[in-house]
């Protein structure tokens, strides 16, 4: 990256830059085109530069997808058997555990949602599943950390309104602790399957089900009724109609989430349910693909050029999962590499941009680099390329055949089950917190004037 706009529009007018160079049979061509990408990912970190915080990336980046992307990184090392940056990835995820290593940190709890935490908790069960070298806290080690984010996650299930379900905010203060939305639930099924898969534990199948079943119950998700076999995937819906007005937004890591999260089920007990329900979200992800060019892109948002800061990274973890499920769930493996290799292709010569001469852009189905940058960017083009390789590495590892991280039962609960429980919030409450925000705001409003005077 390392550019200015003034600097990266010079070097798109006048050639001062080349495209990525792929060649999707070459395992050399692979790993070069992804380090130059990856190496443009870290440029958006600055938690080891003055004045910045440790695991977090820069500003507009909130910290859910920081946890996303070490989680893109954590795959780096993994399939390249490049170490660059191990440490730099341990130190980041260690730092942002939380006191009780459930990804609830100081300086997270008062807006972190539990769309937020879960993305974290993917990580840590992701760098478990790698043999990923543990944290250096003994008693955090990356099963443990996934565990805590499911324990705590778990205890906030929400029967009082829809049935079920978790609410997309953790605290009533946050705007959206009203609405119940599909990727706070998806992601709780994901980690639920991955952590049953990768410990055995009945458990976590147990919470897998539910989840699943709550989520087809209350209409998120619709396993083919309106297309027959092709399974979709909604945004939300509020508690106010009980869940009954939902948002039809689809987006491209909620289909993820729930692919992976079938693979990962099937995978585990054989379940022909579950291969039927992946086969189905195979279908359904289509949606996110050009009917011509089997090109991914963001179908919400990216052809209105609407897509905000969080949803240009979605493509990462669609094209992350999608290679998870060919793995783990074999029969769907032609499928889902012809759409990565085509995507693959595309995000490459998208990764021609900026002074460095290998920006990612937004667009993939434009010849060369839109004009687009940032962190989501990269991230999408890291993971639809180095996922190419899905099959050239090992499967994910559990507990019994090559995983060696440790956990607990009981991880991550410590104090947080009264520390993010719900206030309940009175009139008396509510006057209270109303009066104290008036006097922060006279107060502002009066230095602003002495400074000014």
């Amino acid at each position: 990256m390392k550019f200015t706009s003034i600097v990266a529009v010079f070097s798109a007018l006048f050639g001062f830059c080349n495209a990525v160079d792929l060649d999707v049979s070459s395992y050399d061509s692979i790993r070069s085109a992804c380090a130059l990408i990856a190496d443009g990912l870290m440029d958006y970190y600055w938690g080891y530069q003055y004045g910045g915080t440790v695991g977090m990336f820069t500003h507009p980046y909130y910290w859910w997808e920081a946890g996303g992307a070490w989680g893109s990184m954590i795959d780096y090392s993994f399939f390249f058997q490049n170490h660059t940056y191990d440490k730099t990835i341990i130190t980041a995820m260690e730092y942002q555990t939380g006191d009780d290593g459930n990804y609830m940190p100081l300086n997270q709890t008062t807006t972190e949602g539990n769309d937020d935490q879960v993305f974290w908790g993917i990580a840590a069960i992701q760098a478990a599943e790698r043999n990923f070298t543990n944290p250096s806290k003994k008693d955090f080690q990356w099963l443990y950390l996934a565990q805590g984010v499911f324990n705590t996650m778990a205890w906030r299930w929400d029967s009082s309104y829809c049935d079920g379900g978790l609410r997309w905010q953790i605290f009533q203060w946050n705007s959206g602790y009203n609405y119940k939305n599909t990727v706070s639930n998806a992601g709780l099924f994901h980690l639920a399957a991955r952590l049953a898969r990768y410990t055995g534990n009945s458990t976590y199948s147990e919470w897998a089900e539910k989840v699943y079943d709550w989520l087809v119950g209350v209409e998120f998700v619709n396993e083919g009724i309106k297309t027959p076999g092709y399974y979709f995937a909604y945004d939300g819906a509020s508690i106010e109609g009980n869940c009954t007005t939902i948002k039809p937004y689809q987006w491209s890591y909620n289909a993820g989430l729930l692919i992976a999260g079938c693979a990962y089920m099937y995978n585990s007990s054989g379940n022909d349910t579950w291969l039927t329900r992946t086969k189905g979200w195979v279908k359904g992800v289509t949606v996110f693909f050009n009917s011509t060019t089997d090109v991914m892109y963001e179908a919400a948002c990216q052809n209105a050029g609407t897509c905000n800061n969080d949803q240009r990274c979605f493509r990462a973890y669609l094209a992350r999962f999608m290679s998870l499920t060919a793995v783990l769930a074999p029969d769907t493996y032609d499928d889902i590499m012809t759409y990565l290799t085509a995507s693959a292709k595309a995000a490459a010569q998208s990764c021609s941009g900026g002074s460095d001469g290998h920006t990612c852009g937004m667009n993939w189905f434009v010849d060369g680099w839109d004009g687009k940058y940032g962190l989501g960017e990269q991230m999408s083009a890291l993971e639809v390329i180095q996922n190419l390789l899905a099959s050239e590495r090992a499967a994910p590892y559990t507990a019994k055949n090559g995983g060696s991280s440790t956990g607990s039962g009981n991880a991550g609960m410590g104090s947080t089950e009264e520390s993010d429980k719900p206030l309940d919030l009175d009139k008396g409450d509510t006057a209270g917190a109303s009066i104290i925000t008036v006097i922060i705001g006279v107060s502002i409003i009066g230095l602003a004037y002495y400074v000014l005077k």
